[in-house]
């Protein structure tokens, strides 16, 4: 019988990941092709056609797109237009009281994503009870009506006063827009996030206008495209911002979840990797072509807020903690000031690095490792892209002439760089958050991630480095490793010590058969149906919150209050346990399980013959040994230096460091001899 696979595609903005799962068997198989900028959706099929074997098929489809992202980061959304309450226009203009560098002369207010000129109000009113204390003028919307048309708005975005408390006024407003605008797409605050915070809930709102129109483009494209891959009735998938999956329907009714739907896999992944290897603790860095992504696994989960910022604009949303910077093995060296910058401009696919000889000719990382002959020019991508290192060096000489260095020089100026700015990046989110990276684990994946990898720990001072299996496609492997997931919440604001349980328990359960509902509709039956409850908790008098777990069925309310007194002293230090708790939204995230196989040992080593060549390590060239990772055996230990290849990654073990083959075939780098 031909072979089924379960498929997942993680498209970056130089490479696009797939990963081959057999059905039954457990076996992944994964490819990289170079990413179609132009039309995402083509690298996505070029690498489903180049992967699949005759007769084989696909059974189950998920991917990571960032085009919700980009949308936002290059300012290339659709023209929003943005209704709300009556003498409340400027909420979105004005912005919150948080300035975000309070002692920065060079900050600037965001940019709001939808203009003065193209806000509107209409006369309404709802209290803060929910109760109607103005009627809704519908004929309020004909002159923002006659302005869209005139004007070309894209996208409308809807945000009323109180509105999550009763969305009744905007049901209405919605209604009269889709019949004297049809086709423009309609985005309602109590539908995107039902929680206070005017301004929060206004730019979240508008954030998700803007990027409807791209999301929904691209979300067809690729499923009217895939249509002959996927079995008859077969759905699209698409990761969330929060690390569970959704179908592409579901996402294109809030285009928002996906925005960091592409780097929040290999979190997902990291999660699934820490139970199986027993490390509880790891900090994920995901370096690629373009950026370098970093996320933590604090007792095997991965970290995670109920908000975020993006460009400087807040987002009430779940969301896996996800840090960012522009930092890949496309990133460009270039010269500012006489000194030597790298990033966060890339090379991306197209011209791509010099090396690529694709047209680029500036120098990139991946330039630098190919002149230090840490990069096999005639083994990249499995042999499949041959690298030319005279380009390179040609880049190198260009650039290296402003400072008086030879290519080599050059090239370890830029690794060093690069590398600085990528700790710079976990300290971020480790050290500047109180917590120590000598507890942690360096999970290293991405294309460049492995051969960076052993320098970061050194900076940093941690101890041990995993390379997972596939670690060049380990973000699309994590994306295999999820489940559905939608969350759900209401703001609902009082003392904890004077809520009534029983009202609270109907608070959740009307939650959960949201969710429950929501479920359904994607095809999930109840056995398959799961629940996990949320609440906001903060002191008396505070602006900010914690989000806790709370127990199922009837509320724990001591539980909860101890849970929170614990994590406020976990997450600053101290606590209050004598003041009053206040809570401020309740959460539930509605999980359907996705049937997947059990993962199976790994293959045994496959020989390969050793060779060897000489590799730049400070400024000396050594002969180092040159590794087929296939041909490493389970336990096999590995001193530097050396270099281990394999189709989606090459891992670099430098001078002092071994490495060692540990369970499920995934890799251990540590440095000294000695274990």
């Amino acid at each position: 019988m031909p072979a089924s696979y379960r498929v997942s595609a993680d498209i970056g903005g130089t490479f696009t990941d797939i990963v081959f799962q057999n059905t039954e068997t457990g076996h992944c198989r994964a490819t990289k092709v170079l990413s179609t900028p132009q039309n995402p959706a083509l690298g996505v099929l070029n690498g489903i056609e180049k992967g699949l074997g005759e007769g084989e098929r696909v059974d189950f489809f998920i991917h990571g797109t960032t085009v919700g992202l980009n949308s936002v980061l290059t300012r290339r959304g659709a023209r929003v237009g943005l209704v709300t309450t009556r003498n409340f226009k400027d909420v979105y203009r004005i912005q919150g009281n948080d300035r975000g560098e309070i002692f920065s002369i060079r900050w600037k207010k965001p940019k709001p994503l939808a203009a003065p000129a193209d806000t509107f109000e209409v006369t309404e009113r709802i209290a803060a009870t929910g109760d109607v204390v103005t009627p809704i003028d519908l004929s309020d919307l004909d002159p923002f009506i006659a302005a869209a048309k005139e004007r070309g708005i894209e996208a409308v975005a809807v945000c009323f006063l109180f509105s999550y408390v009763n969305p009744a006024h905007e049901i209405a407003a919605a209604e009269y827009l889709a019949k004297n605008l049809p086709g423009v797409p309609v985005t309602l605050s109590h539908k995107v996030s039902p929680e206070w915070r005017e301004f929060d809930r206004t730019s979240t709102t508008a954030m998700d206008a803007f990027t409807a129109p791209v999301v929904r483009r691209y979300l067809e494209t690729l499923i009217d495209k895939l249509a002959d891959t996927l079995p008859e009735g077969g759905l699209v998938h698409v990761m969330e911002s929060n690390g569970g999956a959704m179908t592409a329907k579901a996402a294109a009714e809030i285009p928002l979840q996906t925005l960091l739907s592409g780097p929040v896999g290999g979190a997902i992944g990291g999660a699934a990797l820490s139970g199986a290897i027993g490390r509880p603790n790891l900090i994920c860095v995901d370096m690629g072509g373009t950026s370098f992504d970093a996320s933590l696994i604090v007792d095997g989960q991965p970290s995670s807020s109920t908000e975020t910022m993006l460009e400087g604009l807040p987002v009430q949303m779940s969301v896996v903690d996800i840090h960012v910077i522009g930092a890949g093995g496309g990133s460009i060296a270039w010269e500012e000031a006489r000194a030597l910058r790298v990033g966060p401009q890339s090379a991306g696919s197209m011209p791509g690095p010099a090396c690529y000889g694709r047209g680029g000719t500036e120098p990139t990382v991946s330039d630098a490792n190919l002149v230090l002959h840490r990069l096999d020019g005639a083994n990249f991508s499995g042999g499949e892209m041959p690298l030319d290192r005279d380009a390179s060096l040609g880049a190198m000489q260009a650039l290296g002439a402003s400072f008086g260095l030879e290519p080599a020089a050059l090239a370890q100026g830029i690794i060093d760089i690069v590398n600085a700015k990528m700790a710079d990046a976990i300290r971020t989110i480790t050290i500047k958050r109180g917590i120590d990276p000598r507890d942690f684990a360096l999970l290293a994946y991405g294309g460049a991630g492995p051969a960076q990898a052993a320098a970061l720990a050194e900076q940093l001072e941690i101890s041990e480095v995993i390379i997972p299996v596939h670690p060049g496609a380990f973000s699309a492997w994590g994306m295999l490793q999820t489940d559905m997931r939608h969350d759900f919440k209401a703001t609902y604001y009082g003392y904890w010590d004077q809520i009534d349980p029983a009202d609270l328990k109907a608070q959740y359960e009307a939650l959960e058969q949201q969710g429950r509902d929501y479920l359904h509709r994607e095809g999930l039956g109840d056995d398959a149906i799961s629940f996990e409850r949320f609440a906001d908790f903060r002191y008396e008098g505070q602006e900010y919150v914690l989000s806790i777990p709370v127990t199922p069925g009837d509320v724990d309310m001591a539980k909860a209050r101890a849970d929170f007194d614990a994590a406020y002293e976990r997450q600053y230090g101290h606590s209050s346990k004598t003041s009053r708790m206040e809570v401020a939204n309740l959460r539930v995230a509605a999980l359907g399980r996705l049937e997947r196989p059990a993962m199976p040992d790994p293959d045994s080593a496959t020989p390969h013959p050793v060779r060897y060549r000489d590799v730049i390590f400070d400024g000396q060239a050594m002969p180092t040994a040159i590794h087929q990772r296939a041909a490493l055996a389970m336990g096999e230990t590995i001193t530097g230096p050396a270099i281990i290849e394999e189709d989606t990654a090459t891992t670099l073990v430098p001078p002092g460091w071994r490495i060692t083959v540990i369970a499920g075939g995934h890799m251990s780098l540590t440095k000294g001899k000695e274990a």
